[in-house]
């Protein structure tokens, strides 16, 4: 079959079953660009000349539900951490005010499905990292109140009940009160988010909760041993669990080769005194000039597609789902440049032989059932215990 063939099927597959992403880091993009000025960048139009996301992209891509990241870097703490989470909050409520006809605000399964139906793109919010509610269940219970369906444990820094994948080992995984965070999630109906915390913290959220995880934007550690990425061990896991990991597109996370080669241009960008998650357009400039001397390992569609037959391969067709995190890496593979490039992703599977009814659970359906059994365990836990007043100690 020739390669427009395969595009062809895969724009028609994306028509019936959209592609739901569980990360896109848009609102912290729109607050580092332009302040949430949202006349400054309107997403109604062609932004490609500075952002990886837009309504126009998002459609030619076949995406129908994104998670929005309302994410806070981890050097941001206390308080102010939640602030600005609840800025991220506020944005993604904006963009839904002013976008109707394209966004819809989705809190449940049905809600995606209903948005699947009307044409429209089902917004959900997920927060990254658990520094965001500051140690207080009571600020995890409100943000699932204004919306968040996820909370990542952690973001690349250890927060006091959790070891990041990035950082030393401190807790050795989830402390008391961190396994005390998880089951009060699962009593909310908030989805536990395993992307960036350590193996360790992995095993033990999974030995805790009581409803399926999700990893946002995490790839197989056996096909790029990168600590961000999932090991065997776990992904051999999720069956019992019910969960879905979501391969990411960074190629630092996904091309060996792309690793060492990140971090010198992360050096690079924090010898310019800029912090190495920069994507501003001065960030971009350093890199480009960075790249012009040192080339650039270039990942691709194919690059995804040999993480997702390894994942498919040791956790189960029932528990793949893509999580690209656009406008949350400086760099995307070729022929996923941004979000429109999910039909390029699509038609190579297809070449590998993956099935429609494979692809529709990756794109679409996992990612509906587990949210629909997330608010399932938190319908039965509600009636059995009241809220949690566990403090951190």
């Amino acid at each position: 079959m020739s390669a427009v063939d395969l595009l062809d099927q895969a724009h028609e597959l994306l028509a019936e079953f959209p592609v739901v992403d569980g990360h896109n880091d848009l609102p912290w993009a729109l607050r580092e660009h332009v302040r949430y000025d949202l006349d400054r960048l309107d997403i109604a139009q062609d932004l490609s000349a500075h952002l990886h996301t837009d309504i126009p992209r998002l459609r030619k891509g076949g995406v129908g539900g994104q998670f929005w990241s309302v994410y806070v870097r981890s050097d941001v703490a206390g308080d102010d951490a939640v602030s600005a989470t609840l800025e991220q909050i506020d944005v993604v409520g904006r963009l839904l005010a002013r976008y109707p006809g394209d966004l819809a605000r989705a809190l449940t399964a049905d809600d995606m499905e209903t948005a699947r139906r009307e044409g429209r793109i089902a917004s959900l919010m997920g927060a990254e990292g658990g520094h965001s509610i500051n140690n207080s269940l009571a600020t995890l219970r409100a943000l699932h109140t204004l919306g968040v369906r996820y909370m990542t444990l952690t973001h690349n820094d250890n927060i006091a009940w959790a070891d990041s994948a990035t950082d030393v080992p401190g807790v050795g995984g989830l402390s008391d009160f961190g396994r005390e965070v998880v089951r009060e999630m699962n009593r909310t109906g908030m989805l536990v988010d395993l992307s960036h915390v350590a193996a360790t913290t992995m095993h033990d959220a999974l030995a805790v909760t009581e409803a399926p995880v999700i990893f946002s934007h995490s790839s197989a550690r056996a096909i790029c041993d990168h600590p961000r990425n999932i090991p065997d061990d776990v992904l051999e896991l999720l069956p019992g669990n019910g969960g879905v990991a979501m391969a990411t597109f960074v190629p630092k996370f996904i091309l060996p080769e792309a690793v060492a080669w990140t971090q010198s241009a992360d050096e690079n960008l924090r010898a310019h005194g800029l912090h190495h998650l920069d994507t501003t357009p001065e960030a971009m400039k350093l890199h480009q000039t960075f790249e012009a001397s040192h080339p650039r390992p270039v990942a691709t569609a194919s690059t995804v597609a040999d993480h997702l037959d390894h994942m498919r391969e040791t956790a189960g067709i029932d528990h793949v789902g893509i999580g690209g995190d656009f406008d949350g890496t400086a760099f995307t593979p070729a022929g996923l440049e941004d979000v429109a490039g999910y039909p390029n992703l699509i038609a190579e599977l297809l070449s590998r032989k993956w099935s429609r009814a494979d692809l529709s659970k990756l794109t679409w359906r996992n990612a509906v059932r587990v949210l629909r059994a997330a608010q399932d365990v938190a319908g039965s836990l509600q009636a059995q215990r009241p809220a949690s007043q566990a403090t951190l100690p």
